[in-house]
C-alpha cells in the first residue's frame, strides 16, 4: 500500500492523499503534510520522500512558531519540581545513613545550592541534546534552536544559560522583553542568538 498524505489546505487539514492526489492539488514545498506515524506537520521539503518524488530540494527551515511567555514559565516550573524532587530524595535517602545531626542539617541546607547547580547542567545537555528541550519544555512541546532553527551546541547552551544571569540581574525584566518582539525572545536568548520555538499548526 502507498503511503498517504494529510494535506493542510487553507488551515484545514485535508485528505489522506497519494502522491497522484497531491501532484493534482499542486503542493508546494512550503505546505505542510503529514503521515500517520508523524507527530507533527512538516513542511513538505522536509520529508525525503516527498522530496524525491516531487523534485523539491530541501529549503532551510526558518522557524515562524515561538513559545510563548506562559508556555516558557510552566515548563521553567515544571523543570524545577522534576529537579527538586530528584535531589531531595537522593538527599533524604544520604541523610538516612547518617547518624551526625549537624552533617544531616548541613546536607540539608545545601539543598540550596545543588538544585539550582543541577538544573543548570540539566538545561546545558538536554538542549543541546536532539530532543533540544528539557522535560518540562517537552511537556509543553517547545524547544530551544539557533535563529535558523537549527540544534544548538554544547558550548552554545552554555553561554545561553550563563547569559540567564542576566536576564535574573536586571530584576527578571530580561525575561519580559518576550512580550516586546515578534520571536519572544527574553534577554538571555538576544545574547546567546536563541529561540524557543514551539510545534507548528497543531
Amino acid at each position: 500500500m502507498s503511503q498517504t498524505y494529510t494535506l493542510v489546505i487553507n488551515g484545514k487539514p485535508e485528505g489522506p492523499f497519494n502522491i497522484e492526489q497531491l501532484k493534482e492539488f499542486g503542493i508546494k514545498p512550503g505546505d505542510f503534510v503529514r503521515t500517520a506515524g508523524m507527530d507533527d506537520y512538516k513542511e513538505a521539503h522536509e520529508i525525503a520522500g516527498l522530496r524525491e518524488l516531487l523534485g523539491f530540494s530541501k529549503q532551510s527551515l526558518i522557524p515562524q512558531y515561538f513559545g510563548n511567555f506562559d508556555q516558557r514559565l510552566l515548563a521553567s516550573a515544571l523543570d524545577w519540581f522534576f529537579v527538586s524532587g530528584v535531589c531531595i530524595l537522593v538527599v533524604f535517602a544520604v541523610t538516612l545513613v547518617i547518624d551526625d545531626k549537624a552533617t544531616r542539617i548541613a546536607i540539608a541546607f545545601s539543598l540550596l545550592a545543588v538544585i539550582p547547580l543541577a538544573k543548570f547542567i540539566c538545561h546545558i545537555f538536554m538542549e543541546s541534546s536532539a530532543k533540544q528541550a528539557t522535560y518540562g519544555k517537552q511537556i509543553l512541546r517547545i524547544k530551544v534552536c539557533d535563529m535558523e532553527g537549527n540544534r544548538i551546541s554544547l558550548a552554545h547552551a552554555v553561554g545561553r544559560n550563563l547569559a540567564k544571569i542576566l536576564s535574573v540581574l536586571t530584576f527578571f525584566i530580561g525575561y519580559l522583553l518576550s512580550f516586546f518582539n515578534k520571536k519572544q525572545q527574553c534577554l538571555h536568548d538576544m545574547i546567546a542568538g536563541t529561540l524557543v520555538m514551539k510545534d507548528r499548526l497543531f
